[in-house]
């Protein structure tokens, strides 16, 4: 882990890692499985003095790709849809959750847009269940905006302290990380 994260800030520096970071982004949210702050940490550590330009290029990059992920549900949900939420174990929910998903919709996007939840998941079942697409546009705009800029806020404002402990404590965070991970992923599926 430790090996990984000093690669990624290495490349974090490059003159392509604001592309990347916007492809990762983008793809985060419909289909990918990776994370965005996996590389906005380290190119925040590295250049704080850009810290809110990262933070509104994962805003921006997520919430388009949140948009895919929406139309991938509400367009070619059989196709890619149902394939990718399969994959997940969620193929028995599908219609228990359309049917209650659009009375607490907004708040599952605001949910799993702050939390380490598969994001991709919720969008894709926006557009499933036909969640109001500016509600969903909006709740994402909010949840995505609070996570990468309360990040950016606080590695700008902490800077070195912040990255000296991320760097001391990496496989502390990693396991805290994945219990989040686990435990917002518990709570979500106890509310279906």
């Amino acid at each position: 882990m430790r090996n990984l994260y000093y690669k990624v800030k290495e490349k974090a520096g490059s003159r392509h890692a604001l592309w990347f970071l916007a492809l990762v982004s983008f793809f985060e949210s419909s289909i990918f499985p990776i994370p965005p702050d996996a590389l906005l940490i380290p190119m925040i550590l590295a250049y704080p003095s850009r810290a809110f330009l990262f933070a509104g290029v994962c805003l921006s990059a997520s919430v388009l790709g949140g948009m895919g992920g929406y139309f991938i549900g509400a367009f070619l949900f059989e196709e890619i849809g149902q394939p990718i939420l399969d994959a997940l174990g969620k193929e028995a929910y599908y219609s228990q959750f359309a049917g209650h998903y659009n009375n607490f919709g907004s708040w599952a996007v605001i949910i799993a847009g702050i939390t380490p939840f598969p994001y991709k998941v919720i969008t894709i079942l926006s557009g499933f269940t036909g969640l109001n697409f500016m509600v969903f546009v909006i709740c994402s705009i909010l949840a995505r905006g609070l996570r990468f800029f309360l990040i950016a806020i606080l590695l700008w404002y902490f800077g070195d302290k912040i990255q000296n402990l991320i760097e001391e404590r990496l496989g502390f965070f990693s396991i805290i990380f994945v219990f989040a991970l686990i435990g917002s992923f518990i709570i979500f599926i106890s509310l279906i």
